[in-house]
């Protein structure tokens, strides 16, 4: 059974699945770390892929950008093609000073200014957050590889180029939020609603405070710690 957005039949995907935005780390994530990877998916350039790892059967979806976009692929991947355990590998942009470039930040839980929520719950303020088992696996596997991993909230943003971002970021960051994405929030909830497991983990590409950004080759391949932390895990 497709999807308009996936063209795999039911049981080409593994109820484990990592979840970058951009589709080429998908494919950079299959060629590298997974055994006998095979694509399932080309819908819209959104790639996936399935292989083993250390003998698990594992899948790697991109999601492309934002909330919504996560809502699409999400969404399917749990209740069409039965994902149990789902963790985001993906970047996000640095809100505080201790925050640097190349840090990894597991997400505890999401605060957002979208309103997809608002339009759920109405005058509920839902807050949606991680999988406490894969959240202490995580950290525990990162102290482990000795590499440094921050958890705590994120600021899942609407808008990349927001022209209020600066006063936002300061905000947030006030109240102790060390990054900001644009997916985590919807993927916790729809976790939430399907009773399915999901963690966020970011590599900081962009320092937002002090400045300085990662180029679009280390974006797309060179976050490894985080994704074998992911691998470990899931």
């Amino acid at each position: 059974m497709s999807t308009p957005h996936n063209n795999a039949n039911i049981g080409d995907i593994a109820d484990r699945v990592l979840l970058p935005g951009d589709p080429m780390r998908a494919k950079y994530i299959a060629e590298t770390f997974l055994e006998d990877a095979i694509c399932y998916n080309e819908v819209r350039g959104m790639l996936g892929f399935t292989g083993t790892y250390k003998g698990k059967r594992i899948s790697v979806q991109g999601t492309g950008m934002g909330m919504p976009s996560m809502h699409i692929y999400a969404n399917e991947l749990i209740e069409i093609y039965g994902a149990k355990r789902l963790i985001r590998v993906g970047t996000c942009g640095s809100l505080r000073n201790e925050v640097h470039l190349r840090d990894i930040i597991i997400a505890l839980g999401a605060t957002t200014d979208s309103n997809m929520n608002h339009d759920r719950f109405g005058n509920i303020s839902f807050a949606p957050t991680a999988s406490f088992e894969l959240l202490q696996k995580a950290y525990e596997e990162a102290k482990k590889e000795r590499v440094k991993a921050i958890v705590s909230n994120v600021f899942t943003s609407d808008k990349f180029y927001d022209d209020k971002a600066r006063e936002k970021n300061k905000l947030v960051a006030s109240y102790g939020v060390s990054a900001v994405d644009m997916e985590t929030c919807e993927l916790y909830t729809l976790a939430a609603k399907y009773e399915v497991d999901a963690l966020t983990m970011l590599t900081v590409s962009d320092d937002l405070v002090n400045g300085g950004c990662c180029s679009a080759q280390e974006r797309q391949s060179a976050f490894c710690h985080m994704i074998q932390i992911a691998l470990e895990i899931i």
